[in-house]
């Protein structure tokens, strides 16, 4: 496989990991459709966005646009319903299904391609950087807003913060 596409699949399969280690932190149902404010997106609604995105995005991902017809986006925003922990887990996992069955079908010979999203022509390399870095900032709002959730029981997703005896409040 070539070098980029290794790459590539290592980092999302962190980003993946990271959302789920964070997601796994929270104990009540309820937490996944808090937000901090009218404007935020609750970790429950950023998952279906994810989902929404990468089906749309990574089905038929040489060949067609990667913004579908048949999806409606704004809609995965507005949730019309509470889903249950499994039914979030459910979107989750469908929606990283179709990013690595869609990855490892690519080559190297595929990576100087052009593909389209929203009728912008890109080359795969640079259609598959443009996902990294969406779906890197979201899990990264999943993250803060569990964070800030689990406040003192927070567990850390890779090295853990210090105290720092020039700011002990003692």
């Amino acid at each position: 496989m070539d070098l980029f596409l290794e790459v590539a699949r290592k980092r999302l399969t962190e980003i993946k990991t990271n959302g789920e280690k964070a997601i796994r932190q929270l104990t009540d149902p309820q937490q996944l459709h808090w937000r901090p404010n009218d404007e935020a997106n609750s970790v429950a609604t950023i998952v279906r966005h994810l989902s929404g995105n990468m089906k749309s995005r990574w089905t038929n991902f040489l060949v067609e646009d990667g913004e579908k017809s048949t999806r409606n986006r704004p809609s995965e925003f507005y949730l019309d319903f509470a889903p249950s922990i499994d039914e979030v887990w459910h979107l989750w996992n469908e929606g990283w299904k179709y990013v690595f069955t869609a990855l490892d079908s690519l080559s190297a010979e595929h990576l100087a391609q052009t593909v389209t999203i929203r009728g912008e022509p890109l080359t795969v390399v640079d259609a598959i950087v443009r996902q990294i870095v969406h779906y890197a900032n979201h899990v990264g709002q999943i993250v803060y807003i569990c964070k800030i959730l689990l406040s003192e029981t927070w567990q850390s997703l890779s090295i853990p913060r210090l105290p720092d005896e020039r700011y002990s409040p003692t």
